[in-house]
C-alpha cells in the first residue's frame, strides 16, 4: 500500500512544497487524534481543495483523505513497534513563516525557488482548526479521566493529555528527564485542592513545594509517587515519606537493594544521618521509628533515582543530620522536589521554589528568600495593575454615564463601551490571611527555685547511663533550646524535668504553683482522630459551652468547617494546632515543648515563635529548625556525653562546631 506521502503526490501533483511539508507534518503528529476520516478532512481536507483548484470535488477530497486514514490505520501497529516511520517529522507552521527564507534548515522542509502559490491565511486557518481539534480531544480525555479518577487515600487527579503524548512515552522516543505536567486538577475527597494546575521540573534543578498547611502539598506528592499524576515511565522516581504506614514497604525495599550491607556509598549516607557503624550493622527491625524513617530517608538518597520526592525529610533529624543532609543535596545530580517547612535547609538546597496556593503552582528561580522577595514585588505590581486599571474603568465609566442620553455623543459612548468590554479583567491581590496564635499569659511571681534538676543521674538500663549528675534550671523568663543528636537524652531530660521520669540518684525541683503544658513529638498519637477538634476539646474539658471550644481552637487557625471535621482527615500541620488548642486550655505557666515546629507550614512557625515571645512564663524547647530557633531562644544547651553544655555563642557557635566536626570525619 502507498504511504500517505505517495498518495498526496500522486493525487496533488502540483502541490506546493510548503503545504506538503505542513499536511504531512499534520497527518504524522496527529495520526493518534483521528478517530475517524471525519477527522482527517475537518483537518486538512479545504487546503487540499485548494490546492487542487477545480480539478476536485468534495467527495473526491473525502475519498483522498479516506485512502490515507486507512493507512495510518493499518500502519499503527508498525510505528508503535518503531520499525517503520513513514512521514516526516511535524513542521509547525509559525517556524515555517518565520524562518523558511532566513537559509534555515529544517526538517522535512523542501526548498522552494518560487513564491508560494497558496494564501498563506488558510494554512493559519487549517492549522488553527487543527489545534482546536486537539484541544477538544484533550478536554473529552480530561472528562473520562474524571469521570473515573484514580483514587488513592481519597484523593483524585485528573489530567489533559494526548494518546500521543502516552504512546511516545511507553515507546521511549521521548526520552528527555524533564517533567511537564499541564492543566491537572487534583482533589480530596470533596476538596478541589489544584484546578488547571501546571507543574514544570527540569532535569537536574532542586524544587521546594511550600504553602499552608492543609492545601495539598503531601498529596501532590502522593500523586508523583503513585503515578496518578503521568510522569513519563521511563523517569525513575522514590518518595521518602513521614507516614509511618509505609514502613513495612521500606524494610522490604532497603532489603532488597542492602542498603545495611552495602560499602562505602551507603556507609558514606547511613553515618551522615547519625548511624554509627556498630548500628549500620543491626538489623532495621530493632530501630525506633525516628531511627527508621531515616532509614527510609537514607534508601531514597542510596538509589539515586531520576525523580527524588522528599516530604519534610528533615522532621526526624538532629541540627548535624540536617546539616549533613544540606552538604549532601547540594551536590544532588538529578531532580529533587521537597516539601519542606525550613526555610533554612531550602536556602541551603533548593534552586527553585514552587509556591502552592489559591488551586494553582506558581514557579520561581532561587531560593526561599529570593522566592519571598519575588513574591511581594509580584503581589505589589499585580496590586498597582488593578488599582490602575479600576482607575482607568471609572474614568471611562464617568463619561459613559455622564452622556448616554446624549444624542450627539452616541458614537463616543459606543465607543467607550467598547473599549470597557475589550479591557482584560484583572483581579484584586488574593491575599493569605496572616496566621495568629496566642498563649494565655499565666505569668504570677514565683520566689525561685522555679524548676530545676539538680546532681541527677539516669538510666534505663544501668550499663547505658544516660545522664550523670545532671544540674540545669530554669525560669519564668527563660526561653531554652535542647539541641544534640539523637539518642543524646534530649526528649529524656524533658520528661525529667517535668517529673514524668524519677531521677536514679539527685533530685527535681518544681515550684508549687508551676503548670506546665507539655508537646510531645508523637502529639498526633495523642488525640483520637475519630472525633472532630470541637468534640475533642469537649470531652477533655467538659462542661463549656461549644462557642468557647471554638473560641479555643480559633486562636490556632482551627476554625469554620475545619473544627467540625474528623481529626484524621486534617493535614499534620492542623493536627499540630489541635494540640496547642488542647495544650494551652488550662492556662499554663510553663511550656514543654518536644518539636513543636513538625509539620507546620512556615507562617505558622513565625506565628508560633511570636507567641512564645509574647507569653509571659517560661519556656523550654526541643528544635531542629534553625530559624525558629534563632527567632525564640536566648538559651542554647547541647546535649551530649551524659551531660548538658550551655553554649555560650549561641547557635552560630554551634553550627559552626558541627562543620568542623564534618571537615574532620571527611564529610565535607
Amino acid at each position: 500500500m502507498a504511504t500517505c506521502a505517495e498518495i498526496l503526490r500522486s493525487e496533488f501533483p502540483e502541490i506546493d512544497g510548503q503545504v506538503f511539508d505542513y499536511v504531512t507534518g499534520v497527518l504524522h503528529s496527529g495520526s493518534a487524534d483521528f478517530e475517524s476520516v471525519d477527522d482527517l478532512v475537518e483537518a486538512v481536507g479545504e487546503l487540499l481543495q485548494e490546492v487542487s483548484g477545480d480539478s476536485k470535488d468534495d467527495a473526491s477530497i473525502r475519498a483522498v483523505c479516506q485512502r490515507m486514514y486507512n493507512t495510518l490505520r493499518l500502519a499503527e501497529p508498525q510505528s508503535q513497534g518503531n520499525s517503520q516511520v513513514l512521514l516526516d517529522a511535524p513542521i509547525q507552521l509559525s517556524k515555517i513563516t518565520e524562518n523558511y527564507d532566513c537559509g534555515t534548515s529544517l526538517p522535512g522542509l523542501l526548498k522552494r525557488e518560487q513564491s508560494s502559490t497558496v494564501n498563506a491565511k488558510k494554512l493559519e486557518k487549517a492549522e488553527a482548526r487543527l489545534k482546536a481539534k486537539q484541544e477538544k480531544r484533550s478536554e473529552k480525555d480530561t472528562l473520562k479521566t474524571s469521570n473515573n479518577p484514580l483514587v488513592l487515600e481519597e484523593a483524585s487527579a485528573s489530567q489533559a493529555g494526548s494518546r500521543k503524548e502516552s504512546r511516545l512515552e511507553s515507546s521511549g522516543k521521548n526520552k528527555s528527564y524533564d517533567v511537564r505536567i499541564e492543566n491537572f486538577d487534583v482533589s480530596f475527597g470533596d476538596r478541589v485542592l489544584l484546578a488547571g494546575a501546571d507543574m514544570n521540573l527540569a532535569w537536574g534543578r532542586r524544587y521546594g513545594l511550600v504553602g499552608r498547611n492543609g492545601l495539598g502539598k503531601t498529596t501532590l506528592l502522593k500523586m508523583l509517587a503513585t503515578r496518578s499524576l503521568r510522569v513519563p515511565a521511563h523517569i525513575s522516581l522514590l518518595a521518602e515519606g513521614s507516614e509511618a504506614a509505609q514502613l513495612a514497604e521500606i524494610y522490604a525495599k532497603l532489603e532488597e537493594i542492602e542498603a545495611d550491607k552495602a560499602p562505602a556509598r551507603a556507609s558514606v549516607i547511613l553515618a551522615g544521618l547519625g548511624f554509627t557503624p556498630k548500628m549500620q550493622q543491626q538489623p532495621t527491625r530493632e530501630f525506633s521509628g525516628g531511627w527508621r524513617m531515616r532509614l527510609a530517608l537514607a534508601r531514597a538518597l542510596f538509589a539515586r533515582p531520576d525523580l527524588l520526592l522528599l516530604d519534610e525529610p528533615t522532621n526526624m533529624l538532629d541540627v548535624r543530620a540536617i546539616l549533613w543532609l544540606e552538604n549532601y543535596l547540594q551536590t544532588w545530580p538529578s531532580t529533587i522536589l521537597v516539601v519542606s517547612h525550613d526555610r533554612n535547609f531550602l536556602n541551603a538546597i533548593a534552586t527553585d521554589i514552587i509556591h502552592l496556593h489559591s488551586q494553582r503552582l506558581d514557579g520561581y528561580r532561587g531560593d526561599f528568600e529570593t522566592f519571598m522577595k519575588s513574591k511581594q514585588e509580584r503581589l505589589l505590581n499585580q496590586q498597582r495593575e488593578y488599582e490602575a486599571q479600576q482607575q482607568y474603568r471609572q474614568h471611562i465609566q464617568v463619561f459613559i454615564d455622564r452622556f448616554r442620553y446624549n444624542a450627539n455623543r452616541a458614537s463616543q459612548v459606543q465607543s467607550k463601551l467598547k473599549m470597557l468590554e475589550k479591557l482584560p479583567e484583572l483581579k484584586p491581590v488574593d491575599k493569605e490571611l496572616e496566621v495568629v496564635m496566642k498563649f494565655p499569659d499565666g505569668f504570677e511571681k514565683f520566689s525561685p527555685p522555679i524548676l530545676q534538676l539538680d546532681e541527677v543521674d539516669f538510666y534505663y538500663e544501668p550499663k547505658h547511663v544516660i545522664f550523670s549528675r545532671l544540674s540545669v534550671s530554669a525560669d519564668l523568663e527563660s526561653r531554652i533550646c535542647v539541641v544534640g543528636e539523637n539518642g543524646a537524652g534530649k526528649s529524656t531530660m524533658l520528661k525529667l524535668l517535668m517529673g514524668d521520669l524519677t531521677p536514679i540518684r539527685g533530685i527535681r525541683h518544681a515550684h508549687r504553683n508551676l503548670k506546665i503544658g507539655y508537646f510531645s513529638q508523637h502529639h498526633v498519637e495523642q488525640l483520637d482522630l475519630n472525633v472532630s477538634a470541637v468534640e475533642l476539646l469537649s470531652r477533655k474539658f467538659p462542661g463549656r459551652p461549644e462557642e468557647e471550644y471554638r473560641h479555643q481552637l480559633g486562636r490556632y487557625g482551627i476554625s469554620g468547617e475545619v473544627a467540625v471535621r474528623p481529626v484524621a482527615s486534617l493535614s499534620g500541620g492542623q493536627k499540630s494546632r489541635v494540640a496547642f488548642a488542647q495544650m494551652t486550655m488550662p492556662c499554663p505557666n510553663f511550656y514543654i515543648l518536644d518539636e513543636p515546629t513538625n509539620h507546620l507550614d512556615m507562617e505558622t512557625i513565625e506565628a508560633l515563635g511570636r507567641a512564645l515571645n509574647n507569653f509571659r512564663g517560661g519556656v523550654i524547647l526541643v528544635s531542629h529548625n534553625e530559624h525558629f530557633i534563632r527567632l525564640v531562644c536566648q538559651e542554647l544547651w547541647v546535649c551530649e556525653g551524659g551531660g548538658v553544655t550551655r553554649v555560650e555563642g549561641g547557635f552560630d557557635q554551634y553550627r559552626a562546631l558541627l562543620q568542623e566536626q564534618f571537615r574532620r570525619e571527611g564529610f565535607l
